[in-house]
Order: C-alpha cells, then sequence, then structure tokens
C-alpha cells in the first residue's frame, strides 16, 4: 500500500509540473511582441533592460508575490485608463492607451509581461 501512495504522489506530482508548464507554453510570445510593436510599447519598454519606463522583467518581479488578478488589473489600468505614472527619471506623464479591447490579446500580453 505503501508504494501505491508514492507512485499516486508522483504521478501528481508529474501532472502539476505539467500543467504548469502548459500554462506557462500558452503564452502566445510571438503575439504578445507583435502587440507591443504596433503599439509603440517598445519605446518606452524592453523585456530586460530598462528605457524611459521599466523592464517588463523589472514588472514581474514587482508583481511576483501578488495575486495575478490584482496584476492584471493594475496592467489593464495602465494600459486601457491613461494613468499618471512615474518614470525611471522620475519625471511623470501619461500612460499610452493600447489598441485593442480583445480580452484574450490583453490576457496573453499581461501573461507576457507576468511571466519575464
Amino acid at each position: 500500500m505503501k508504494s501505491h501512495l508514492s507512485l499516486a504522489t508522483l504521478l501528481l506530482a508529474a501532472g502539476m509540473a505539467s500543467c504548469i508548464t502548459t500554462a506557462i507554453a500558452a503564452v502566445d510570445e510571438e503575439a504578445a511582441m507583435a502587440l507591443l510593436k504596433s503599439n509603440g510599447c517598445l519605446k518606452c519598454h524592453d523585456v530586460t533592460r530598462t528605457k524611459k519606463g521599466p523592464a517588463y522583467k523589472k514588472v514581474a518581479a514587482k508583481y511576483k508575490d501578488k495575486p495575478r488578478d490584482e496584476a492584471k488589473a493594475k496592467l489593464l489600468n495602465n494600459v486601457t485608463k491613461e494613468p499618471m505614472v512615474e518614470l525611471e527619471d522620475g519625471s511623470k506623464e501619461k500612460h499610452k492607451v493600447i489598441d485593442t479591447k480583445d480580452p484574450k490579446q490583453l490576457d496573453n500580453l499581461f501573461e507576457f509581461i507576468l511571466t519575464r
């Protein structure tokens, strides 16, 4: 009976790892980058390098320990409501509004940013 429990535990762990890998692989990086490029986001942001705005890697680190819904709500606000944001040099300006309202595109973009 003990060996069945160990096997069941291993199968469960393998299944969970598979789900995590699938969730990460589900991000369409090409589509996210195309959306970023077509909206001029890469003028101020980069995936790994700080520009006028924070690198997406830095954004992901900022929200790492926060609930995913909270992080996505903040990102949604930034790209749809034109809030004042503080730039890396300390100055402030309105964040540009992204040219899509498609929830799937936005979710893919946010997953792309939050998994950097």
